[in-house]
Order: C-alpha cells, then structure tokens, then sequence
C-alpha cells in the first residue's frame, strides 16, 4: 500500500492534506474533530490584532445543479481574542502530536508587531508560520494581506522581519489578485522564506439580488468585494502554481498547494505541478470533515496502480510538460471519432461543431433518430465535440500527424512555410 505520509521543511502528517487557514480551523473543537476525522494537518485560522466581522459573510455561484461550484468569504482573520487562540493551539498540539500545526499570522506592519506575534505564538506549540500575504478583503485598507502580497518589496522586507526571529519553518501564502504570482514568490524566497503556499482568494463579486439589486453578499443593504474560492478557481490556480514551480528562484523551496482541491484527483494535479502538500476549505465546508477518507484512500489508490510507494515519487513530475506556445508540435494533429454504439443521437455535437465551430460533422436524417459521422478532411482537432458529448468516451480523439518530424512555430517561420490557405 501506499505511503501518503508527508514530510514538509520536517514538518510530518500522516498525509498531505491539510485544512485551509479558515472558519474551519478558527477554534479548537473544529481542529479537534478535524483530526479525529483523519486530516493530516491545519493552518490554524489567521491571527493578528482582534477584527470585528459583519454578518452575512458568504455567498456562492451554483452551476449546473451544482451547488458551491464557486464560494465567495468576506471574513476577516480571527476575531477571538489572541490568548484563547494560543492556548487552543496548545492544547491540540498536545492531543495531536502527529498532525501538522501551521498558524497563519498578519501581523501590524512594524518589525515589533511581527517579532512579538511569532514569539507569542512559538511560545504556543505551533509546528510553522504561514504569512498570509493573500487576504483581499478588509485587512488591505489597513495595509495588510493582499496589500503585501502585491508588492514583492514589500513582501522581502516583511519575510526579513520575520526570519529574524521566527526559529520554526516559514511559509509565504501568496494573493492572486496580480498580474504575476513570480515577483511575489522570488522576494519572499529573497527574503529567506522556507516555503511558498498559494493561491489565496481571488476578488469577486458573486451575483446580485435581482429583488434587492444589491450584491451578495448582503449586509445591510451594501456588499464589497470578496475572497472567491472553491472549485471553480482551481484552473487558475493550477496556472499559478506552475508559474512557481518553473521559476529557478520560487522553486528552491516547496510548496503548499491550495485553490480548489475537491477531490483526490485534483490533490493529484496539485502535487503533480509541484505541490508537497494540498490545503482544502471549501469542500470541507460543503461536505464536512469526513471527505479526507475519500481524498486519502483515493490518492492512495492511485498511487498504487501507477506504481508510486511514495508522493515524493510523483511531486513535480506535469511541471516541464507545460511549455510555451511556440514550442508545440505543428504536425501533430487529432481528428475526432464518433462511436455509433455508444452516440445517443443527442445531436449537441452537430449543434456546437455546425454554429460555432469548423462544421466538421455530417448529419444523417432518418427515423426514428439522426445519425452523426465526422468529416475527417474538415477536423481541426479542436475537441469542442467531445468536451460537449454527454456520453463518457462516445467521442474519441484518434491521432492523424500532419507530417513525421517535429516543427515547431518558430522554425515553421524560419523555414518560410505556407500558413493556410482558406
């Protein structure tokens, strides 16, 4: 059987999932019930100077029948007092020794502010720091969260601060909300940070009350941007975790990865782009505690067909498959495939190839239903047919190169040969 156990900075959890710096991890009798549940670890929820929060705080985008597909959070850090805090740390870190306590601190923006806040908060068994540089809602009107995360010398200076007194591993929470995640990453490494985690929440507005006309979520009668999160910010950041795994100075360290992570599939994903370990809210917001049974025994089902005994056998192994553009392969070339004992003459293949597409697709009247075939001289290979089909494999992709040898764009310029001709 495969060993999911993880080692991160000598941080060690029976298993690389860990809950999200978040309302589930903001008081003991969640992180108790957390462990006993089987997560490998916690990201205790942020602490800093006491905030006041409002009420609603959430709100969410259903698509598709599917509820929570996006999940938008205007709290702010933790809003209990610091000293019940640490000693509900401390407390759990005795009841749980195995498990991974990572805290998130935001601490005022002075050296002295940070200094007394990782004393405070070593003093309390926490195992790591994670500096959340991320939060975009709130805390950036004072300067803080997102605020550092979007200045890479802002974001050096204040790893320095807390290198200089912090004697636990040190992991940097990066923010989204800028046009690269690199600048960040490189100045926090710069600053001698341990580790890197990302992605926080994304800026968003989530919907209006078309009875109301205000934006949710609702408090008295006004809304703000929120923190967008869930599985419909995983794409991106998986994007942005790559950007980070292929940087020569972001890459020197590892990487928590967050953004989305639902399933074990998607811890897989995380931790294939370079990921060593994967933290998760929304789900468990959604489905509670008990999902890590099905994350750990999936991801261990996995790595046993694929041969892995261990994640560090696989960490980082998608990372040098996603290239530039101008790299790729021309002469490869695809042409779908319809399967007539699988096709239920739905006909969205057609709809979608015919209006908006190539229209790669003959249509065959008849009675009682219409057959499909694919005109394999008009298929660009885009997949548009398959992504659309609503019969798992009814749609293959069969390979049909162009030409035997690899060219790519650059030399196909280089070389002056003929663009289409249509």
């Amino acid at each position: 059987m495969a060993d999911i156990s993880t080692d991160f900075l000598g941080i060690k959890s029976p298993n690389p999932f860990w809950l999200a710096s978040a309302p589930p991890t903001d008081k003991l009798i969640n992180v108790v019930r957390a462990f006993e549940a089987g997560w490998g670890g916690v990201v205790w929820k942020t602490l800093g100077s006491q905030v006041k929060n409002v009420s609603s705080r959430y709100s969410s985008v259903n698509y598709g029948g599917k509820r929570m597909m996006g999940f938008n959070n205007i709290e702010l850090i933790s809003d209990r007092p610091l000293e019940i805090n640490l000693k509900e740390i401390l407390e759990v870190v005795k009841m749980f020794p195995d498990r991974a306590m990572i805290v998130s601190l935001m601490a005022d923006n002075d050296r002295k502010s940070w200094h007394e806040l990782i004393m405070k908060c070593e003093d309390a068994g926490a195992m790591g720091f994670e500096l959340n540089f991320g939060c975009p809602h709130g805390m950036t009107e004072r300067g803080m969260g997102a605020a550092v995360g979007q200045d890479p010398a802002i974001a050096k200076m204040v790893v320095e601060w807390v290198m200089e007194k912090a004697t636990i591993p040190v992991i940097t929470k990066l923010t989204p909300n800028v046009h690269s995640v690199v600048p960040t990453a490189r100045g926090a490494v710069e600053g001698g940070t341990n580790a890197l985690s990302l992605i926080n929440t994304i800026q968003s507005v989530t919907g209006i009350d078309l009875d109301t006309l205000v934006p949710n979520p609702y408090v008295a009668g006004k809304s703000v941007f929120g923190g967008y999160c869930g599985p419909a910010v995983k794409p991106i950041a998986l994007k942005m975790l790559t950007t980070v795994s292929q940087d020569p100075v972001a890459s020197r360290v590892p990487i928590s990865g967050i953004g989305g992570v639902s399933t074990w599939k998607d811890a897989a994903e995380f931790m294939l782009l370079g990921a060593t370990s994967v933290q998760v809210c929304t789900a468990a917001m959604t489905h509670g505690f008990r999902i890590v049974e099905d994350l750990c025994e999936g991801l261990s089902n996995w790595m046993d067909e694929k041969g892995y005994e261990k994640t560090t056998d696989f960490i980082g192994k998608s990372v040098e498959k996603i290239t530039h553009w101008e790299d790729l392969d021309i002469n490869y070339h695809h042409i779908a495939k319809i399967d007539q004992d699988k096709c239920v003459h739905c006909g969205l293949c057609y709809i979608a190839c015919e209006d908006t597409s190539h229209q790669s697709i003959n249509i065959e009247k008849g009675n009682p239903h219409n057959n499909y075939t694919v005109k394999e001289e008009e298929c660009v290979g885009c997949n548009l047919c398959k992504l659309v089909c609503p019969v798992e494999d009814c749609i293959t992709m069969e390979e049909h190169r162009v030409a035997p040898e690899y060219i790519n764009w650059k030399d196909w310029q280089a070389q002056g040969l003929p663009l289409n001709d249509h």
